[in-house]
């Protein structure tokens, strides 16, 4: 099953599983079940979902190799920003 980056991009863009769904047109019940790994979007869901995080489609999956990093986040004014990845041994 492919792995999506969609809990990572939830909580870098700052906003909740519930105001995506509202964004998206789908339940909230389905962004958990595709933050779980438990089902898989349509390509159509996957385009909104990129275009509300304000993100391309592809930055929506994890990568397919071990690049051993972590992406880093500062919290600044009550939001998560990423400002980079941190090489991990």
């Amino acid at each position: 099953m492919i792995e999506l980056r969609l809990k990572e991009l939830i909580l870098e863009k700052g906003i909740t599983g519930k105001e995506l769904s509202e964004k998206v047109g789908v339940s909230q019940n389905t962004i958990t079940s595709i933050n779980q790994g438990n089902s898989q979007p349509r390509f159509e869901l996957l385009e909104k979902i990129a275009e509300v995080l304000d993100v391309d489609v592809r930055d929506l999956f994890k990568s397919t190799k071990d690049d051993n990093s972590e992406t880093i986040y500062i919290k600044k004014n009550g939001e998560f920003t990423s400002i980079g990845r941190l090489k991990t041994i």
